[in-house]
């Protein structure tokens, strides 16, 4: 693709400083809100990922002999510099996703450095054990893994990008890190922002380009671990190739996930809980609940109140205008892929019960924005209630058991996430205990604290994001056997 002359060009940022490609290959970043390129980006060469290769080792070199409590003292210190460039860094998430300026401005930077603060906390706490047996005894070490690999998700790039950075950094791993090539420009800060910090060059490095980039990556030798956020169909190709060289993997897959509407529940809330779980991040978010199932008895007064709510509530328009609360999807080729399941929908008999429609907010008449869409009279076999669309598309359905609703949510491949609303706490954990879902809620939706662990069941993912799994996860158990008597033999 060409470049525009007057776009910036980001280059990949190796050792501490931006590095020019070989062969000036590039490409462009749109601006999904007006359809405009607002910059281009290198791809990353053959000779540059070499280079990348080489610096990662030459960085976890120095980063694992670091003392654990210097490595966290340093983590704290870019916590501290993403908190300060908060707005910053927010608005260009905003130019880069599509995504409303009052969530970027309140999510997507501090939940990043939340996850740093997180894991630099960790460092000095990760220990071994020590057992005697019989005279002698052994001991384990928890040691870092060597160069990992993250690849990131356009939805929450930074986010994301923390996520990952934090884990393995503050296990003492360094980290390459592939944003995806319609997002990658808050990664670069990311690793600005660690040099800064004090982190040693070669620890975090950021390269840029599309899937053959990290593909090259992932069946690397000198790769340790990858750790994916995507679709469910590049996690399965990334894992196929890791496999080349037992390497292990983190993945954090799509889903489909139900969300209960109990007939005891609160219906404000769950009328909450389910636009929060459609409509946010325009329906963008893997952990969205986009099959709501909402009992018959409750149903009647769930619709009144939800179909008033996204009429009178939402307001899709320019991100960067703060009263917007719904921006624009990715790109025209998704939002095109999100109107096709519309179609489908109406198509395979669901009624369209509100929106369906392109959406041209003054201003931004060439953004790719879908409104926020409601189908009701949804069957369990339909499209539009089995395929993960990624788009502001809610499919409501009814039910009159708590054993029928069990087995159609959990009549799915994914099993990402799952929420209830319900009142009665016996019926509450005894539900959610039968649900195949990694991320589950209980009259809530989408919080997602570093502290609590994410991930999938099923085709929905492998391993664990956040918490103390998660730190671990960028570890490799050493046992040690200590001889404290003459050792005897047969020889």
């Amino acid at each position: 693709m060409a470049v525009s002359l007057s776009s910036t060009l980001l280059k990949n940022f190796i050792h501490g400083r931006y590095v020019d490609n070989s062969d000036n290959a590039c490409f462009d970043i749109i601006n999904p809100a007006t359809g405009n390129v607002i910059y281009a980006a290198q791809t990353a060469c053959e000779a540059l990922l070499e280079e990348a290769l080489k610096s990662a080792q030459e960085g976890f070199n120095t980063w694992s002999k670091t003392p654990p409590i210097e490595r966290a003292r340093i983590l704290q210190r870019a916590s501290v510099m993403l908190r300060e460039r908060n707005d910053e860094l927010a608005k260009i998430e905003v130019l880069d996703t599509g995504k409303p300026w009052q969530e970027a401005v309140e999510v997507d930077v501090q939940t990043g450095a939340d996850a740093i603060e997180y894991f630099a906390n960790l460092c000095p706490s990760m220990m071994g054990e020590q057992q005697s047996v019989g005279n002698d005894f052994f001991y384990t070490r928890h040691e870092p893994l060597g160069v990992c690999l993250g690849i990131g998700a356009w939805n929450y790039p930074l986010q994301i990008a923390c996520w990952k950075a934090a884990a393995a950094l503050a296990a003492g791993n360094s980290m390459i890190f592939k944003p995806s090539e319609e997002t990658p420009r808050t990664a670069s800060l990311l690793a600005e922002i660690f040099i800064k910090a004090g982190v040693p060059p070669g620890v975090f490095n950021v390269v840029h380009g599309d899937g053959a980039v990290g593909s090259y990556l992932v069946k690397h030798p000198k790769i340790a671990k990858v750790s994916l956020t995507g679709e469910v169909s590049t996690g399965k190709k990334v894992m196929a190739a890791a496999a080349g060289t037992l390497k292990n993997v983190t993945m954090e897959l799509g889903g489909k996930s139900p969300l209960i509407v109990f007939e005891d529940a609160n219906i404000d809330e769950a009328v909450t809980g389910a636009m929060l779980a459609n409509f946010y991040t325009q329906g963008e978010v893997c952990t969205h609940g986009t099959r709501v199932f909402v009992h018959k008895n409750c149903y009647e007064a769930f619709m009144t109140s939800l179909l008033a709510r996204t009429r009178d509530n939402i307001i899709v328009g320019d991100p960067l205008n703060p009263a917007t609360n719904m921006g624009a999807l990715i790109s025209e080729s998704h939002m095109q892929k999100v109107l096709s399941y519309i179609q489908l929908g109406k198509d395979e008999g669901a009624t369209l019960a509100f929106g369906g429609e392109r959406v041209k907010p003054a201003g931004c008449e060439k953004g790719y924005f879908v409104g926020p869409t409601i189908f009701t009279d949804c069957s369990d076999d339909m499209s539009i209630t089995r395929e993960e669309i990624f788009g502001p598309v809610m499919a409501v359905l009814s039910f009159d058991s708590e054993e029928d609703v069990i087995r159609r949510a959990n009549d799915t491949i994914y099993g990402l996430a799952a929420g209830i609303f319900c009142n009665d706490i016996r019926r509450a954990h005894r539900v959610i205990a039968q649900l195949q879902a990694g991320i589950c809620w209980i009259n809530a939706y989408g919080n997602s604290p570093v502290e609590m662990p994410v991930g999938g069941y099923k085709q929905s993912g492998i391993g664990r994001e956040n918490g103390v799994e998660a730190f671990k996860s960028y570890t490799q158990t050493k046992s040690v056997y200590v001889g404290m008597e003459k050792l005897e033999g047969p020889f």
